[in-house]
């Protein structure tokens, strides 16, 4: 589809010129891989999502990612954003319930390049297999949607897992990293898996980043990439504009696969920023 003329500016300043992307459409044999919690859809101005929506687009016509896990989309919210993306993009998800009601962790991915070959979603909770469930002190259902894919160009496969952790207990993020775990740990061995959320809860330092990282053994591809392509910022910032050093509570972790570039996105527009998350990215490559 095309993309909406807007003039663009960055989130500390503006500029005559548009900035470039800050990965773009992967090249050879690289997944570009982008996380990004959207801001559920309200009328609340000056960050509704009327106002939001032309910026997201122009945002995610520029980056053009293989894999895009978002989180906290409403359905018509995530029909917009498909309405907004090429037409070769597709998506999958559930809500929350069960249904297609409340928010989904949704998976949208470019068909050109992959190929859906299964899908699952799960609760995190101690009945996963049970829609809408809720356990551990989660304040709503939290859960996973999961796919995985064949790459066209390389004819590998590999698996997209997409979650949103809950923001109030840490017995129930800690619990559910270790469900996570548990679950991966079902998957095909040697399969590459590619684990994308919001995990609220700080990279490096939380114990369910310990839980999926120093003992589950996956890579945080910041730390892993080759290079990082932006400065650390807050990914959550509630409109407040950038704040360098914060916490990365949003993450892309892997297992089989390596990180060439990482990035977190600050892009805006006169001002508007198109969610309350900067949304995060990864150039990798299957092992």
């Amino acid at each position: 589809m095309a993309t909406l003329g807007l003039s663009f500016a960055m989130l500390m300043g503006t500029a005559d010129a548009v900035p470039a992307p800050v990965i773009g459409p992967a090249q050879g044999d690289a997944l570009h891989v982008m996380s990004y919690n959207l801001r559920f859809a309200s009328n609340n101005k000056p960050n509704s999502w009327a106002q939001r929506r032309p910026v997201m687009a122009e945002l995610l016509n520029r980056e053009l990612p293989t894999i895009l896990g978002t989180q906290e989309g409403l359905y018509q919210q995530l029909r917009d954003v498909d309405r907004d993306l090429p037409s070769y993009y597709e998506w999958i998800g559930v809500g929350r319930d069960g249904g297609s009601g409340d928010e989904f962790t949704a998976l949208f991915f470019d068909s050109l390049r992959l190929k859906a070959l299964e899908l699952h979603h799960f609760w995190l909770s101690d009945t996963p297999d049970v829609p809408g469930s809720r356990s551990w002190g989660n304040v709503v259902p939290r859960m996973v949607t999961w796919a995985r894919f064949h790459d066209l160009r390389t004819g590998r496969e590999f698996a997209a897992v997409n979650t949103h952790f809950d923001n109030h207990s840490e017995e129930a993020s800690v619990r559910s990293a270790y469900l996570v775990r548990e679950k991966i740990g079902e998957f095909a061995p040697g399969l590459p898996v590619l684990l994308i959320g919001d995990f609220n809860d700080a990279a490096t330092r939380s114990r369910s980043y310990h839980v999926l990282v120093t003992e589950g053994g996956f890579a945080d591809s910041w730390i892993a990439a080759r290079q990082r392509l932006s400065p650390l910022y807050s990914t959550y910032h509630g409109y407040r504009g950038v704040r360098p050093g914060g916490n990365r509570i949003d993450w892309i972790l892997t297992r089989g696969a390596t990180t060439t570039f990482a990035a977190i996105n600050t892009f805006a527009v006169d001002g508007q920023i198109p969610s309350d998350h900067f949304p995060i990215h990864a150039l990798v490559t299957l092992n």
